[in-house]
């Protein structure tokens, strides 16, 4: 028999109390949040009774198809597997956009039973972190417009305004906008931009922040544009750092839920893995550290893209170190970059094997089984695994949940058990100037020859190490259906030049966003989008997500 959502929310999720007691939290480090979530407070990573304890385990992918490849399902799995071997696991997760959720891939919290629930609250409007980030990102957009109409006292050029507006849905149409139309003054008629709220600098830097303070500084350091004379302005010149945080006070502590098995879920943050960093925040991984001895947490799409940006970015700024790191595969992704043929799309596994090797963690496979995979096929996948002199475990996280996991943790666990002492490390120093760092993800991790940067590209790096930027990390926005910047290039090609057409400093982020190829930082809904099947019932119910 097949459980709805509803049905599995109404009949197996624990009260949020029962979930905080296997972690042991104490009721003031907890603010409840309806029956089935909670908001964890910040005073827990003060608490000395909470040392570090756990292990992380980072979830990345081989390059997906349209469609996906259960990357959730297999990291809630996981959680779960461990939970059944008598493990004490947490599996932190981002925080779903209504974008995909509307357009082509739909929910993002899992399926079947490897879910985090309660899943169709999770997916739409959760504790309404999104709500604040986009209000706050918006606040800040409106007083550069405001400073612009009333005097422009800090000389911002209307033509070098950078800040644009953010929504957290998929609309091609705002892509560029023009505001203040028919005014007078500074900024009338000027040229600006949506981006979806998962791209969004103020999701990358709450994603990232330490602490409230940390938060407040990192809002400070938003470039919102140049000023007439050549010198940045930043949301502190503009004094819109105070009102930032209040809307984002609720929204910087991370929410406690649950699998569909019990397993505590830390899901918090969303930044998109093609365009920003790719994970959850650091303040939930760090509280689930303390908390459990295994923490499985997912990064975005492949490990060209989030395991890359979680090594180079995330590790340099929280100091965790992944213990190992699961590489999640599927017939359907190996056959799609094989053009049809499996064995033909063994060399992008290959690839991703090596990128993950070039980070020096300790690897294991996971092939997630849908259910039209052939054994045949299946053997052939474990066959290649272990000719690479990777483990592999075939997982059935969807149909069997933490039951179809446990090959997979066994191995997991043994691959740390097996690797103490890993010397896990980013690919670059930041000392290396940012073309080089650039370079240094094209050619090592995405097999690129070399880089082409558009003139407008290269200005832009110039001009923010002259500002004093050139130490930070770089982030490589890039389509996540190819290793090259063509989402139709197959395989692990050769031969090939990245392309970069263009640079964004996100300061406050602590990053460079370089842009390749086409790559839209607001994405557009398909001609049949998730929106058309999803409705409520006549009980209230949420159906289709």
């Amino acid at each position: 028999m097949v459980m709805t959502n509803t049905a599995l929310m109404t009949h197996t999720l624990l009260p949020i109390q029962d979930v905080a007691q296997k972690l042991a939290l104490l009721p003031d480090e907890y603010e409840q949040m309806g029956p089935h979530g909670a908001k964890l407070k910040l005073d827990l990573l003060a608490n000395p009774a909470l040392p570090v304890r756990g292990k992380l385990i980072l979830v990345t992918a081989t390059t997906p198809t349209t469609s996906g490849e259960g990357k959730t399902v297999v990291s809630i799995g996981l959680a779960q597997g461990l939970e059944r071997i008598g493990r004490k696991a947490i599996v932190t997760s981002r925080e779903p956009s209504l974008g995909p959720v509307f357009g082509l891939k739909g929910g993002a919290a899992g399926g079947g039973l490897s879910q985090v629930e309660p899943s169709q609250k999770i997916n739409l409007h959760f504790h309404g972190d999104f709500h604040a980030i986009t209000a706050a990102h918006n606040l800040l957009a409106a007083m550069v417009d405001a400073h612009l109409f009333h005097g422009n006292a800090l000389d911002l050029d209307p033509a070098q305004v950078t800040w644009p507006r953010a929504m957290d849905m998929n609309d091609r149409a705002l892509r560029r906008i023009a505001v203040s139309v028919g005014a007078k003054g500074e900024g009338a008629g000027r040229e600006s931009s949506f981006v979806i709220t998962a791209a969004s600098e103020v999701m990358a830097i709450l994603a990232l922040a330490a602490s409230r303070e940390d938060l407040r500084r990192r809002l400070d350091a938003i470039v919102v544009g140049v000023s007439r004379s050549g010198r940045p302005v930043t949301a502190a010149d503009l004094r819109a750092s105070g009102a930032m945080m209040a809307l984002l006070s609720e929204a910087i502590l991370p929410n406690l839920v649950q699998t569909t098995e019990g397993t505590p879920a830390l899901v918090h943050a969303g930044p998109f893995g093609n365009i920003a960093h790719g994970t959850c925040s650091i303040l939930s991984q760090q509280m689930a550290l303390r908390l459990a001895d295994y923490v499985v947490n997912e990064a975005g799409f492949a490990a060209d893209l989030g395991a890359e940006k979680y090594f180079d970015i995330v590790m340099r700024v929280s100091g965790i170190r992944p213990s190992a790191a699961v590489l999640v595969a599927t017939v359907q992704s190996l056959r799609a970059q094989g053009e049809g043929k499996l064995e033909a799309g063994f060399a992008n596994l290959g690839h991703h094997i090596a990128t993950l090797r070039r980070f020096g963690v300790p690897i294991v496979v996971a092939v997630n089984h849908f259910p039209a995979d052939t054994a045949e096929e299946l053997d052939a996948i474990a066959a290649e695994c272990a000719r690479q002199g990777v483990a592999c475990a075939v997982t059935e996280a969807f149909r069997n949940g933490g039951a179809g996991s446990m090959d997979l943790a066994e191995k997991v666990v043994e691959a740390i058990a097996d690797n103490p002492e890993s010397q896990v490390r980013p690919l670059y120093s930041l000392d290396e100037p940012l073309e080089e760092k650039l370079r240094r993800i094209a050619t090592l991790v995405y097999g690129a020859d070399d880089v082409t940067l558009s003139d407008a590209a290269r200005a832009k790096l110039q001009r923010y190490t002259e500002w004093g930027f050139g130490r930070l990390p770089v982030c490589v926005a890039k389509t996540q259906y190819s290793l090259t910047d063509d989402p139709k290039r197959m395989g692990a090609p050769t031969g090939w030049s990245l392309r970069v057409t263009d640079a964004v400093l996100s300061a406050g982020a602590g990053f460079v966003v370089a842009v390749s190829g086409n790559m839209m930082l607001m994405p557009g809904l398909p001609h049949a989008p998730r929106a058309l099947s999803i409705d409520v019932d006549a009980d209230g119910n949420i159906v289709g997500v």
